[in-house]
C-alpha cells in the first residue's frame, strides 16, 4: 500500500522529535545540574 508510506515517515518524525524533546528536558532538569555541581565542587576543592 504505497499511499501509507508518507504516514510512516510522519509517524517516525513525530516519535523522533518527541523523543529528542524528552531527552533534552531530562538532561536540562536532571543531568546537567548534577554535572555542573560536580564540576564546581571539584574546582572549589582544588582552589583550597
Amino acid at each position: 500500500m504505497p499511499q501509507l508510506v508518507p504516514f510512516y515517515f510522519v509517524n517516525q518524525l513525530v516519535y523522533g522529535l518527541s523523543f529528542m524533546l524528552m531527552l533534552l528536558y531530562m538532561f536540562s532538569q536532571y543531568m546537567l545540574p548534577r554535572m555542573l555541581f560536580m564540576f564546581l565542587s571539584r574546582m572549589f576543592m582544588t582552589k583550597l
